[in-house]
């Protein structure tokens, strides 16, 4: 019995979850290959340099924080030559710290861009491993969406945040354990009025804690909606944006149907998600900077209120108390960094959520191609051999049932039948790409095997780079190449080999098919097959291009996809797949204009 795939699994990481254990586990599967490759020691040199920098900048600012104190002596004690010394030792420890600050932007911009280029061909390799690319468009679209997207910005997104962060929690870190003790020793001893009387040392040490520590709590809060929003955000502006890619692709076809109102309510519709889910991210931000902005100006002031009644007590000078605001200053930022990074970091956990989710859909994919149902093996024979196949959607539904059929090199072969009757799906299962059920199909070993859709894909390039895909224009002779257009009948664009255009868009449907059979022509496959791939031309161009074939890779074998009548007549053999319970089908056997009437072994269609 036919066995049916498993559900759909739910791919981790696809939903905005998880707490911070998961979320940090998850960010380090997708930086850990990068640091693990050996041909990237020189990210580690880039990094130790960048952490140096970051070190060093800290301990600036701890100079800058004596500086203070020396500088504001020298005012209150009148002291103008001393005056002049800090303002020369100062115009040097600035001229320091810029250096730092450019060279630590400078060398973390070469980081996030080596690690953003490997990142990028590590999640490229996933999404075009065989089939993956187009199994995740059409099966798996339910769970894993606009995956451009997810290579282009989120990777970028991802490497961005996570350098910003990770040094920023570094220099959070190393600015507390710097600056708690300058500021534990400028803080003195306060007593507060408990009884007989309770010394609190190093207590404005203990307020930043305390003041941090309520507008961390208030702040995650606050901001806890972020992240399900920026999640959500990174989504509809990607279905937008697809939306317009989609109707400029398709704009004759737009035209002629007068479709213009049609397709500006789907954009406005599709732009209202963005708004709606905007106007969240609005709501939510604001009130979080309702708070943010008012810790912060608090915190200007709080430190100077806190020490004041020492500084009229006479405990410290004007120096020491400047010193006392900016140490509290340094130690109630470090202590903070959470707050004011909180915006980043709910927008951070969204980007590893879907990066995640994207490498387990492609690892999905490609783990499931493996223990597919349908074998695919290679023999020393000359043939192809299909035994036994049956191919399902991946609902379930059987499409192809009870295959078995013989391919003999040099013999061209029509599979003809009606719309639905599973004749692309067949040639797919051939392909590699519709694995889905059972059977075995052994290929020949050694063969070149070519794949012609009936939807030719013209990348971007020059018209040369079209006609050499998937190949180098560089394997290919202009010779070979104009003559392969004549005869497919480009004859009209050989002068063009070298423009870039958009041919996708230049070129009539029937000229793209055109396309298709020159690529044919120029690399002349050992096998070919070919998938409705003359329904966008007449019969005459149609024979045409079948007798190009013929003229240009004699010992090419070809096998069609169709169900026009005219093609019987330009193969050798015809096998037609019945609709569902036809089981009286006819076959025939035909050479290239004669009859000759035989029977092939039936394969059965299931709707």
């Amino acid at each position: 019995m036919l066995a049916l795939p498993e559900p759909v699994r739910e791919i981790p990481g696809n939903r905005v979850s998880g707490g911070v254990g998961k979320i940090l586990g998850e960010a380090w599967a997708l930086s850990r290959p990068f640091w693990a490759d050996k041909q990237e020691r020189r990210a580690w040199l880039l990094l130790a340099s960048v952490i140096a920098l970051t070190l060093g900048s800290v301990w600036l600012n701890v100079q800058f924080s004596n500086w203070n104190n020396s500088f504001y002596n020298t005012l209150q004690n009148h002291d103008l030559p001393g005056f002049w010394r800090q303002l020369g030792m100062f115009g040097l420890l600035a001229i320091v710290f810029i250096a730092v600050a450019v060279y630590r932007q400078y060398l973390q911009q070469l980081l996030f861009m080596r690690w953003r280029t490997w990142f990028t061909r590590d999640l490229q390799g996933r999404w075009l491993q065989p089939g993956v690319a187009y199994r995740l468009g059409g099966r798996a679209v339910d769970r894993i969406d606009n995956p451009d997207q997810r290579i282009a910005e989120d990777a970028r997104g991802f490497v961005s945040s996570t350098l910003d962060i990770g040094l920023g929690l570094l220099n959070a870190s190393v600015t507390l354990l710097s600056f708690v003790g300058i500021l534990w020793g400028l803080s003195g001893t306060l007593t507060v009025p408990i009884g007989q009387g309770v010394d609190v040392p190093g207590y404005m040490v203990w307020v930043a804690l305390a003041y941090s520590l309520i507008g961390t709590w208030v702040v995650q809060r606050l901001g806890r909606p972020l992240v399900g929003l920026n999640g959500q955000q990174q989504q509809v502006e990607a279905d937008f944006r697809y939306a317009l890619v989609q109707l400029r692709d398709h704009a004759e076809a737009v035209a002629l149907s007068r479709g213009e109102p049609r397709e500006r309510a789907r954009l406005s519709a599709a732009f209202d998600a963005v708004r709606a889910n905007w106007t969240g991210l609005i709501r939510t931000t604001k009130r979080l900077t309702w708070f943010s902005a008012g810790y912060g100006q608090v915190a200007n002031v709080f430190p100077i209120l806190a020490a004041a009644p020492r500084y009229f007590a006479g405990g410290i000078q004007l120096g020491g108390l400047m010193q006392t605001a900016q140490a509290f200053g340094q130690v109630q930022g470090a202590l903070s960094w959470f707050i004011d990074a909180y915006p980043r970091l709910a927008d951070w956990r969204a980007t590893v959520n879907r990066l995640t989710a994207f490498r387990a859909a492609t690892d999905a994919e490609a783990s499931q191609a493996e223990a597919s149902g349908i074998e695919h093996l290679t023999h020393a024979k000359d043939i192809i051999d299909i035994a036994g196949v049956s191919v399902l959607a991946p609902d379930g539904q059987v499409l192809v049932q009870g295959v078995d059929q013989r391919m003999d090199a040099g013999a061209s072969l029509l599979i003809a039948g009606p719309s639905g009757s599973g004749k692309s799906t067949l040639m797919r299962a051939l392909a590699g790409l519709s694995r889905e059920g059972e059977g075995i199909i052994h290929l020949p070993e050694r063969a070149r095997l070519m794949f012609v859709p009936q939807r030719p894909y013209l990348p971007a390039g020059s018209l040369r780079e079209v006609l050499a895909y998937p190949g180098e224009a560089a394997d290919f002779s202009v010779r070979d190449m104009v003559y392969a257009m004549r005869w497919a009948g480009l004859g009209g664009h050989v002068g063009e080999l070298d423009a870039h255009k958009r041919w996708a868009s230049i070129l009539s449907p029937g000229e793209q098919q055109r396309i298709h059979f020159a690529r044919v022509f120029l690399h002349c496959p050992d096998w070919v097959f070919l998938d409705e791939s003359t329904s966008a031309l007449d019969e005459a161009a149609e024979q045409a291009l079948y007798r190009g074939l013929k003229q240009c890779c004699p010992a090419t074998t070809v096998v069609s996809v169709g169900h026009r009548s005219t093609l019987r007549s330009l193969h050798d053999r015809v096998w037609s797949i019945g609709a569902h319970g036809d089981t009286e089908a006819i076959r025939k056997m035909v050479g290239l204009g004669t009859a000759q009437a035989d029977e092939v072994p039936e394969a059965h269609h299931a709707a």
